[in-house]
């Protein structure tokens, strides 16, 4: 791990074959404990970032970035979802990288992305294969799990990442980048305390669609990035959320 800024505590870690996670700590809000904001970024012949970030996050993040390759040879900006820590820096990042293009599914573009871009969105529809080189990811649409009719994740074929959002939220620093020990446990009982899943009714077939993938890391958006078998962690919480 090497950390990129010793103020914030931003780190970066190659979790998988050319994809890095970057990290920074946070203290939430009324003395709630600490907590993580993570990006992905997969270094190809067409660069991705994975979450643009908090806006308030973009300076730190961007200096990560640049620890790993050039900021302006950024080519793609995915995220899961609308929320400010999924794309508020979104614009950010299009006026650092001139030649990137926002990444997402087809009801944030029509819905959000279309008119909150500075430049227009490539829409992806469901199964959709990006090739970046030899990394290939496909989007796979899974609306409101865990929250918002747009959500969708993406797959990295080639390394078998599933790059997976605010499912498995860990409470923490997440200074330990890379774990095989359980994560469904902490993140249950974050899921708990906060609620922050919408419980749609399609939650099971939407976990099994995504097990059915076989990953073998999970991309965490907050706290650790797991590597294991994926499908079966899946299908765990896909039993935890019909309790």
């Amino acid at each position: 791990m090497t950390v990129t800024n010793t103020q914030s505590g931003t780190n970066v870690h190659e979790v998988a074959e050319g994809i890095f996670r970057i990290s920074t700590p946070t203290l939430l809000p009324g003395d709630a404990g600490s907590f993580s904001f993570n990006q992905y970024l997969i270094v190809d012949d067409e660069p991705l970032l994975f979450h643009a970030g908090l806006r308030q996050l973009f300076p730190l993040v961007r200096e990560a970035v640049s620890h790993v390759m050039p900021v302006e040879r950024l080519r793609h900006v995915a995220f899961s979802h609308v929320e400010a820590d999924e794309c508020g820096a979104l614009n950010d990042w299009l006026a650092a990288a001139p030649q990137a293009t926002p990444l997402c599914g087809t009801v944030a573009a029509m819905v959000s992305i279309g008119d909150l871009a500075d430049r227009p969105p490539r829409a992806l529809a469901d199964g959709e294969v990006v090739a970046l080189g030899r990394h290939r990811l496909q989007w796979l649409d899974a609306p409101h799990l865990p929250h918002a009719w747009e959500c969708g994740f993406m797959l990295e074929q080639h390394t078998g990442t599933l790059l997976c959002g605010d499912l498995f939220t860990q409470p923490g620093d997440g200074r330990t980048a890379l774990t095989e020990s359980d994560i469904l446990g902490p993140s249950e009982a974050f899921r708990h305390a906060m609620d922050y899943f919408s419980h749609t009714t399609y939650a099971d077939a939407l976990l099994e669609k995504l097990a059915n993938t076989r990953p073998t890391t999970l991309a965490c958006m907050h706290g650790s990035a797991w590597r294991g078998d994926g499908g079966a962690l899946l299908r765990a919480l896909a039993v935890e959320l019909a309790q």
